[in-house]
Parts: structure tokens; sequence; C-alpha cells
């Protein structure tokens, strides 16, 4: 194999498909990179067995040449050190050539390094998917959804189904959701699809979403979505994010969101947020996060929170509107912020069914994004 490629498309691969490198892999050549050659361009592969993520980098692009192939081949390359030696070199074009068994030769400007490659016909077989559900999203919309959601995700992998969110897709739309026991995220979004394409019950971890997230798109176009029984495939221009499922059937979180409410709050979400953020510093010192909100008849709400070393933090703010009776409540400030932090919207609406009950958090408007987060019992 010998080519030469330019340095900024090499190292943004690498840089896409490392996010699937893992240095705790049981499989030893699955802390490379594979390097295949051919006369259309360039393909990178990277595997933790759990998320695959494949790039391709195209002979040319835009009318410019970005790679001279000279002769095919394939390798796999240590990827600690190929991603930080690609940085390094001080040339924008890189010669990379192998000879057998598996030795590579990368040269750039004044620089020649040699690495030892592993046998590609070692390396595992993508995931085979069978493409029956395809689903398109913009790759915004995406990214949003996957923010909103997957920080609400549980950390315990004692309940290794709730470390995932649960996707489903019907004839009201996408939907996401996630849970840790303390806390609920949701949001939805409408999504033409016929029923042949609907799929339920798809668990997708967390931590894959957020590397996923990474390498989605920031504008509007289309990343494919492709559901399988185990495996689902995000299709982007050139390149390929695969995840395995997780296994098990998630709880039904239904039932805990209330369809009434004892009382609403129309409130700023910026200066909700902000006064938040000011009592969770000494509700961190504490090490209780305990914040506590307390409803006027001013049309006010009062925010505090303590700390037996430091001292106390309250804080005042207007409504916009507040119906139903008054409530005394006290909750996780880390959560609330959390939650608050992922919602777009100017106005915020708070809903409560009582001081011991789950509370609501949506924003104002046609944005289907639902947060809850449960209170706390304190002694006063």
């Amino acid at each position: 194999m010998k080519l030469s490629i330019s340095k900024e498309h090499l190292n943004e691969s690498i840089g896409h498909v490392s996010k699937a490198i893992t240095s705790r892999t049981p499989i030893p050549i699955l802390s490379g990179i594979k390097f295949d050659t051919t006369e259309e361009g360039v393909r990178l592969t990277a595997s933790d067995a759990d998320i695959t993520i494949q790039s391709f980098i195209p002979v040319e692009k835009d009318g410019h040449t970005i790679i001279r192939v000279e002769q095919e081949g394939s390798v796999v390359l240590p990827a600690k050190f190929f991603g930080e030696i690609i940085k390094k070199l001080p040339s924008n074009e890189i010669e990379i050539e192998i000879r057998p068994p598996f030795q590579a030769t990368i040269r750039s400007g004044g620089s020649e390094v040699q690495l030892v490659g592993l046998d590609p016909e070692e390396y595992p077989q993508l995931p085979v998917i069978e493409e029956r559900k395809i689903v398109s999203v913009p790759g915004d919309l995406l990214k949003t959804m996957i923010r909103q959601t997957s920080y609400a995700v549980s950390t315990s992998e004692a309940t290794p189904i709730l470390t995932g969110v649960l996707w489903s897709l019907d004839e009201q739309g996408l939907k996401f959701i996630s849970c840790d026991r303390h806390r609920l995220a949701q949001r939805e979004t409408p999504l033409d699809a016929s029923t042949e394409q609907y799929f339920r019950g798809v668990v997708i971890s967390g931590k894959t979403l957020n590397e996923l997230s990474k390498v989605i798109p920031d504008d509007h176009s289309l990343t494919d979505i492709v559901v399988s029984d185990n495996q689902v495939l995000f299709r982007m221009d050139n390149l390929l994010f695969y995840s395995r499922l997780l296994e098990g059937t998630y709880p039904d979180t239904s039932k805990l969101i209330p369809n009434q409410f004892q009382t609403e709050i129309v409130v700023s979400g910026k200066l909700l947020t902000e006064a938040i953020d000011r009592a969770y510093l000494l509700s961190r010192e504490e090490k209780t996060n305990i914040v506590k909100l307390v409803m006027n008849e001013d049309q006010t709400l009062e925010i505090s929170s303590s700390s037996s070393e430091i001292g106390k933090v309250t804080e005042m703010i207007p409504v916009e509107s507040m119906t139903g009776q008054l409530l005394k409540i006290s909750f996780n400030s880390k959560y609330m912020l959390d939650a608050l932090r992922v919602i777009d919207s100017e106005a915020i609406r708070l809903g409560f069914t009582g001081a011991m009950s789950p509370i609501i958090i949506e924003p104002l408007g046609e944005t289907k994004v639902l947060q809850l987060i449960l209170p706390y019992r304190t002694t006063n």
C-alpha cells in the first residue's frame, strides 16, 4: 500500500473514528484503526465492539485532489500513536507506505516515522444491519434531542437499561425518554414515517449518544437512522456510526407524568436559572444540593439555600403568572439546573401537584420538551 494524503482530511477522519477507541479493550487489535485504501479513497474504521465508526475520505472533493493512490492495500495501525503522530507532522501532505508484513512508513516534510502495523484480516467485520426501518432526521435537530435527554440517564450499572435513552417512532413522531429514578427527560418531534418504519423499545447508551453527537453535523443536513433487532446505524455524509442496542425492557415512565396540576407557574427561564445557580453554590458546599422554593402571594418566588459553615443565599424573582395553591418545596438544585439549561425557551412553565409530588418543567411554545424531577422531604 502506498499513497499520499491531505493532513487536514486525515486528521479529521482520525478524530471521528477515534471516538470508538477504548484503552480497556479485551481484543488487542481493537486498539488500532483499520486503514483501507482503494482507487476511490481511504476508509478508516475503529471499534470497541459496542460502537463502530467508519469514515471515508474520497480521492477528490469539491474539485480538489485529497489523495493520490499509488498502490491499494489495508493495514491496522495503533490508534494512539498514529493519531498523535499525524497531528504533529510538519507538512500538509503525508505519504504512507506499507511494506510486508505490515511495516508502516509515514513521511511528511523532513520527518519519517515507522510504525508496526497489524494484519487487517484479523479485524472484526462491520455489523450487518437489515435496512428495513430507515428514517432521516436533520442533524441539528438530532443533536438537540440528544442534548435534552442524554444528561438524565442513570450512571449506575446496577440497572443497565436505565443508562440508555429510550427511542420510539409512531404516528405521533420520534420520542426520546431518559430516567435515572430521580429525574426524567422527554423530547418529542413530529416526523413523517410509514407504519413499516415504526419502532419501539430501542434503547441506546447515553455515553454512545454523547459520542454520536460530537460527529453529527451542526447543520440541517439529514442523518439516516437504520434500526435493526440489536444494532442501530447512523449514516451521515462519508461517516457511518454503528451502535449495539442495550438489552432489556425499559420501564413504563408514563405513569410518573401527571395530567393535571395543583399549581402552575410561568417564569423567565434566564432569571430562574441564574437564581438557582447562585443558591446552588451554597447547597453544593453543604453536599446536599438542596434548594428551597417558596411561592408568595405577591407573585414572586423566594429561592434559598444555606450552609451551616458559610451562610445563606436568598433570591426573590418575579413570575409572569401563578395559578393554584401556594407551595413550599425543596429540590436537588443540580438536577433543576441540568433541566433548565437544556430547555431552549425564554419562558418556562413549572407544574406542581403537591409539595412531595414530581415537579414538571416545560418550555412555553410548541417544542415538546418535558423535564421531571422529584422533590426532597426536609425537616422544616
